[in-house]
């Protein structure tokens, strides 16, 4: 009868076959396997002819390419009068890439396809390592690990990696782990679970890919770090300070009352980026964090929307707005990634029914003024508004500061203030200097040399009110001289 048997051969040893499995092999004429590296085939009647797909690894170029070659060629054998029995590592459906192809292309292409179930890697793995999976383990397949940036799992949440074959999949594995983990960090792997020569080696992170053992029977646990570590327990935390039994001030908070926050903890992570502190700008990310949470908090309870939007619709935002990255766009600068996005902006806008009737639309009105007059400036010299080079620029500064001297009356005064601004912004993005920074590195600068002025006379024994302005600027002067010279 025509179809498919996928079998489990389990996770090494022979007595992990299941009687099902057991009677089934030893009694079938031939059997096709993914790999023959595998030791419960040596336990197999010689009766049994035993044909493995092992030279498609050789020919394939990709592990893609391997399984649905792989797939492709059981189901050919399976439309067969006698069908096939295709043979795999561990349980047809955990680790195992082709039993989950299979089971989609069979079901859709109408060929029957009968599971005989085996014992997974997980059950030895477990064993070997004393824990328990539960309440949560993340499975991860080592290839998928090795081709990201980021774990696709928790920090807080211990992880079997599976497949980890050799020692330069190992290599990329570490590095992905160490953008969550210190280098440090206890991992434990595991050799040959289930087989006699088993072994278990704790290992430093930055050790992974030197272990001489590492091969097909290799999996590698990976120890949680602690709860607080990870992006949900945050958000349970927020969600717990708004629960009916929660904390009152949290719960009273609303979008618009939470507002001044989001303000203030935006310009603190400002400051300490100014300050080049890393350590403040991790402390002040996190308040920052925070106000992102509690909005979306809010919406939750609201039906506004959820973290998943939020997340889905930012994802979703950057793969299509970089299609030079995500894509098969091909751009020569930075210059044309910006054009690029603005392109897709207006295309997505006019998707979403909302096209802009000003270019100038876009433009954030609530950023401090500074930062919103070279954004305006920005957007209008993208469009060919601009000086043709900065000796224009530099003409518009001078005629707006003769302006300002010639200026008459209060009101005069404080236009022609805002138009010499204006003038400086547009000097400073000539420069491709940021404005807004420019201005608060300079306020800061100020601040500091000031407050060592006020401690010098506080260390002569006098405040600022018992010193004359030829004293207080001989201190200035001593203070910029010893900044600028590195004292």
């Amino acid at each position: 009868m025509s179809g498919i048997t996928l079998v489990g051969l389990g996770p090494g040893h022979p007595k992990f076959l299941t009687l099902e499995a057991w009677d089934l092999l030893r009694n079938a004429d031939e059997v096709y396997v993914r790999t023959r590296q595998h030791p419960t085939l040596e336990a197999l009647p010689a009766t049994v002819r035993v044909h493995s797909f092992d030279a498609i690894y050789e020919q394939a170029e990709t592990f893609e390419e391997v399984y649905e070659t792989i797939v492709e060629k059981v189901l050919e054998l399976g439309r067969r009068p006698q069908g096939v029995i295709y043979a795999v590592p561990g349980h047809p459906f955990v680790g195992e890439i082709t039993g989950r192809l299979l089971r989609e292309r069979a079901e859709a292409q109408g060929l029957p396809l009968r599971v005989v179930e085996g014992m997974s890697f997980l059950e030895p793995v477990f064993r070997a390592l004393g824990r328990d999976p539960l309440p949560h383990t993340a499975v991860v397949d080592a290839l998928e690990l090795a081709r990201r940036h980021v774990p696709p799992f928790p920090p807080n949440v211990p992880a079997v990696v599976a497949q980890m074959y050799a020692r330069h999949v190992a290599s990329n594995v570490k590095l992905t782990l160490m953008y969550h983990y210190p280098d440090t960090h206890p991992v434990y792997l595991v050799h040959r679970a289930g087989l006699p020569e088993e072994t278990v080696r704790q290992v430093p992170l930055y050790e992974l890919d030197r272990d001489p053992d590492i091969g097909l029977l290799t999996t590698l646990y990976v120890p949680p770090l602690d709860y607080e570590s990870a992006f949900e327990s945050f958000q349970e935390v927020v969600a717990r300070l708004r629960a009916p039994d929660g904390c009152p001030w949290d719960r009273k908070q609303t979008h618009k009352s939470l507002r001044p926050y989001l303000l203030e903890e935006t310009y603190e992570v400002l400051d300490a980026l100014d300050r080049d502190d890393p350590q403040a700008l991790m402390e002040e990310l996190g308040d920052l964090l925070l106000q992102i949470l509690m909005h979306t908090q809010i919406a939750t309870e609201e039906g506004e929307f959820t973290m998943p939007d939020v997340l889905q619709h930012i994802h979703r935002k950057m793969v299509r707005r970089h299609p030079h990255v995500f894509g098969d766009v091909q751009v020569r600068d930075a210059d044309e990634v910006l054009r690029n996005w603005e392109q897709i902006k207006k295309q997505e806008e006019k998707a979403q029914g909302r096209a802009r009737k000003s270019i100038l639309e876009g433009v954030g009105k609530a950023l401090p003024a500074l930062a919103k007059a070279q954004a305006v400036q920005r957007k209008v010299a993208d469009v060919g508004f601009d000086w043709p080079d900065i000796e224009g620029v530099w003409a518009k500064v001078e005629e707006e500061l003769q302006e300002l001297r010639a200026a008459a009356t209060p009101e005069a005064r404080m236009r022609e203030i805002g138009d010499a601004l204006f003038a400086l912004v547009n000097l400073a993005r000539w420069y491709n200097v940021d404005a807004e920074s420019a201005l608060r590195e300079t306020v800061a600068r100020f601040v500091r040399r000031f407050q060592e002025v006020e401690r010098r006379l506080h260390q002569q024994g006098r405040g600022l009110n018992e010193a004359t302005l030829e004293e207080m600027d001989a201190l200035w002067e001593a203070v910029k001289q010893e900044e600028e010279d590195g004292g």
